[in-house]
């Protein structure tokens, strides 16, 4: 199993080389006024990535990487 840490590490490495900017700015208007205006403790995470996955999914749509 790959240590969760190296899995971060990668998939940080991939969504900041790897994403278009229109879908890195889709991205940041999306999840940075919550991220900015809310304690660490009030913010849903889940809900965070649920979005995020929304976007990438949508402005990504069928297009592969590999």
């Amino acid at each position: 199993m790959i240590p969760k840490e190296v899995e971060l590490r990668i998939a940080r490495y991939f969504f900041h080389t790897y994403l278009p900017d229109d879908v890195m700015r889709g991205l940041e208007a999306k999840l940075l006024p919550p991220c900015i205006w809310m304690d660490e403790e009030e913010l849903d995470h889940d809900e965070l990535v649920r979005w995020a996955l929304e976007i990438i999914d949508k402005q990504l749509e069928g297009k592969r990487f590999k």
